[in-house]
């Protein structure tokens, strides 16, 4: 019996082993023009095995160099894009810095922390305050996602205050309102495919209307 396990491993898996032997046996053919005219119908097939890599700009490009790799790099062939290097696919790609800062309230996010810097560092007038109402609101409904069913709108004014390290204090003027007997909060990805998205324990026997 001949085992996948007894096989030479395949370097690109997605264009199967099939491909990988038809590289192996262009590389046989003595004559370089020979050789170039193969590679190029083995790029084709290639092409159509692999065809999401059409959604690349530079697909062609693309599939060339996957035909340098399958052949080991040393394919002598008339190509129309230069041969590319191990080196390249070595390289690994550049790390992406992640903030060293902790988030102070996993309920909120670092977004609304970044925005509370940001309403913060402006000049006070009727702009800055209508943006702290609105993100209150916003800051109100994302509690109210992970916690209790209601919350006093002092406790997210302090919230606001402390996240800030107290640079910023909500205006005594400024009020959020109630919540909406209709509202909703519910956790992402909680609901969607149990009862139709509605995920407070309030709507969970809420019947749509026909």
């Amino acid at each position: 019996m001949d085992y996948n396990t007894q096989r030479e491993k395949l370097v690109l898996p997605e264009y199967g082993r099939h491909v990988q032997k038809m590289i192996e046996q262009v590389k046989a053919i003595e004559d370089k023009e020979k050789r170039s005219e193969q590679m190029r119908a083995v790029v084709q097939v290639m092409g159509i095995l692999n065809p999401q890599i059409r959604e690349f700009n530079d697909y062609k490009h693309k599939l060339w160099d996957h035909a340098q790799v399958i052949g080991g790099f040393d394919l002598d062939i008339d190509a129309p894009y230069p041969a590319p290097t191990p080196q390249q696919f070595e390289e690994k790609p550049d790390v992406i810095a992640l903030p060293g800062t902790p988030i102070k309230a996993a309920c909120y996010g670092r977004n609304i922390e970044n925005m509370i810097a940001l309403i913060a560092d402006r000049e006070d007038d009727d702009t800055k305050k209508e943006m702290i109402r609105v993100l209150a609101l916003y800051m109100r409904q994302q509690y109210l996602i992970w916690n209790k069913d209601n919350v006093a709108e002092e406790t997210i004014f302090a919230d606001i205050e402390r996240l800030s390290d107290g640079k910023l204090k909500v205006p005594e003027d400024v009020h959020l309102g109630a919540i909406s007997q209709n509202a909703n909060f519910a956790r992402p990805g909680i609901g969607a495919g149990q009862n139709g998205g509605y995920g407070n324990k309030k709507n969970r026997n809420w019947k749509r209307k026909k």
